[in-house]
C-alpha cells in the first residue's frame, strides 16, 4: 500500500524545532569537505556525535546539548538565563568516569561514517587466544568508530577522546559504519571499495570476514536488534541481507527503483525500512521478502522510469524510532517528515535545507539531521501513547520471527496484526 501526501503540505503538522549546532565560518572553508555526513546517539544516552566537515568531529555530552538549547529558549523568550559552570551538565552522571567531558576530534581525513560501540564483559572474543589481547574493553567502555576518506577507520574512547586502534585495509571511502547492539565489538564497515569488512575490536580489531556482493558503491548498513542479520544498502536497487553467524549472504529484496541509501531495522526487528532515490521508503518483512508499507514522497507516485532517474524528492535518509510506530526521512525537497507506521502518513513536517542524515535519540524523543554545510538540527519526535497492543507485539516480535507467528494456533486478524500485515 502506498502512503504519499495527498493534500497539501501546510495542513501537516509542524515538527518542534528544539535548536541547533553551528559550524564556526573559517576564512579557509570551501563548499567541499563541510558535510555533516553522519550523525550518531550513544547508546546510553550520554553523547552525541556528529561529522562537522573539514576532519573534525564533535563528541557533546546530550545533556548539555538539551540545557544549551533550554537557556537558548528561555533567552529568546526574556526570561532569566543564569550562568551554568562549563562542568555542570546536570542529569546523567557517569560514575567511571566522572562528569562527561565535550571532545573535539580531529580525524586527520573527510570523515564520512561515525558509529558508537560500548561492550558487554559476557560477550567474548571470537579469538582463542584471549590472553594475548592489547586491550580488554571493560563494561563501561565506550567507544567511537569514524570512517573516514582515505579508507581508514579509527576507534576513539569516548570519555577520553584518545585514538586506541586504527583499522587499515578498504581501498576507498568508508562511508559508513555499525557495531552489533548486542555488545560484543563487532564493527562492521562499508566502502565504496564495493565491500563489508567485519571488525572484532575485542581481537584488537582484528579483520574477521569481507562481505562481497555489492558491484557499487556500499552506502549503508544496519545490524537487526539480535546481531543475526545485516543489511547493506548501495549503489543498485537491491538492499542485501547477510547472516551474521556464518557470513553468508541470506537474500537480496527488490522493489525500488533508483540506488538505496540507507537502511534501519524497526527496534523489535520485525521490520526493515529502506531509503532511495525513486522517492519512496519501503518498509519490509524481510523475514518473507515482502513490502508492507511504501512512504511516497511525490504525488502522484512517479512511474518507475522518472523515479530511476534525477528527480527533487530523493529520500536521503530514514531512520526508525524507539517507539517502532514512527519513521523519520531527510528528502531533497528541503523537508523533514516524521511518518506514523499506523496512520501511513506524515504527521508533522520541518523544513531543512540541505539534509544528508538523521537518527533519533536513545529514547526516541528527539530527532537530530545534519547537513551540508556541517550544522546539526533538532526537532522533537511526534508525542503520542502507544497501545497496550503494540507494545505485547514489540515484546512477542523481539523473540519470534514471521514464520513462527503464523505457525501459531492463533485467530486470523491477531496473526496479522502481530506480523504487522494490519500495521
Amino acid at each position: 500500500m502506498l502512503a504519499s501526501l495527498t493534500s497539501p503540505q501546510l495542513s501537516l503538522g509542524k515538527a518542534k524545532f528544539i535548536g541547533e549546532l553551528l559550524v564556526p565560518v573559517a576564512p579557509f572553508d570551501q563548499k567541499s569537505g563541510r558535510e555533516a555526513w553522519t550523525v550518531a546517539f550513544a547508546p546510553n544516552g550520554s553523547y552525541f556525535a556528529w561529522s562537522q566537515g573539514h576532519r573534525i568531529v564533535r563528541l557533546i555530552p546530550w545533556t548539555k546539548c538539551l540545557k544549551k538549547f533550554f537557556k537558548t529558549r528561555k533567552h529568546s523568550m526574556g526570561g532569566e538565563v543564569t550562568d551554568a559552570s562549563q562542568n555542570s551538565y546536570g542529569g546523567q552522571v557517569i560514575p567511571a568516569a566522572g562528569d562527561p567531558c565535550e571532545h573535539t576530534i580531529d580525524c586527520g581525513d573527510i570523515v564520512w561514517g561515525l558509529a558508537f560501540g560500548s561492550s558487554v564483559p559476557e560477550k567474548q572474543s571470537r579469538c582463542v587466544n584471549i590472553e594475548w589481547h592489547r586491550f580488554r574493553f571493560g563494561q563501561d567502555q565506550l567507544l567511537l568508530a569514524t570512517g573516514l576518506n582515505n579508507g581508514r577507520i579509527k576507534i576513539w574512547d569516548v570519555y577520553t577522546g584518545k585514538l586506541l586502534l586504527n583499522l587499515m585495509d578498504h581501498t576507498d571511502v568508508v562511508r559508513d559504519l555499525t557495531f552489533a547492539p548486542d555488545g560484543s565489538l563487532m564493527l562492521v564497515s562499508a566502502s565504496r571499495d564495493k565491500t563489508l569488512r567485519v571488525w572484532d575490536l575485542k581481537d584488537d580489531g582484528n579483520m574477521v570476514k569481507v562481505l562481497r556482493g555489492h558491484q557499487n558503491w556500499v552506502y549503508c548498513s544496519a545490524f537487526s536488534p539480535d546481531s543475526s542479520i545485516l543489511c547493506s544498502v548501495g549503489a543498485g536497487k537491491a538492499v542485501f541481507l547477510w547472516n551474521m553467524d556464518k557470513y553468508k549472504l541470506i537474500q537480496k529484496l527488490e522493489g525500488h527503483h533508483n540506488d538505496v541509501v540507507s537502511c534501519e531495522f524497526s527496534p523489535d526487528g520485525a521490520l526493515l525500512a529502506t531509503a532511495s532515490y525513486d522517492t519512496r521508503v519501503i518498509v519490509w518483512d524481510h523475514h518473507k521478502s515482502t513490502i508492507l508499507l511504501e512512504l511516497g514522497h511525490l504525488f502522484p507516485p512517479p512511474s518507475p522510469i522518472f523515479a530511476g532517474g534525477a528527480n527533487d524528492r530523493w529520500v536521503r535518509s530514514v531512520s526508525f524510532c524507539p517507539d517502532g510506530r514512527h519513521i523519520a526521512s531527510i528528502t531533497d525537497d528541503r523537508l523533514v517528515r516524521f511518518w506514523s507506521i499506523e496512520e501511513r502518513a506524515p504527521q508533522a513536517i520541518a523544513s531543512l535545507s540541505n539534509g544528508l542524515c538523521c537518527a533519533f535519540s536513545a529514547e526516541g524523543s528527539v530527532l537530530a539531521a545534519g547537513t551540508r554545510d556541517g550544522s546539526v538540527h533538532f526537532w522533537e519526535c511526534p508525542r503520542s501513547i502507544a497501545s497496550l497492543q503494540h507494545m505485547c507485539r514489540m515484546a512477542l516480535r523481539r523473540v519470534m520471527t514471521t514464520q513462527k507467528v503464523e505457525d501459531l494456533a492463533i485467530p486470523t486478524p491477531l496473526r496479522d496484526y502481530l506480523t504487522y500485515k494490519v500495521i
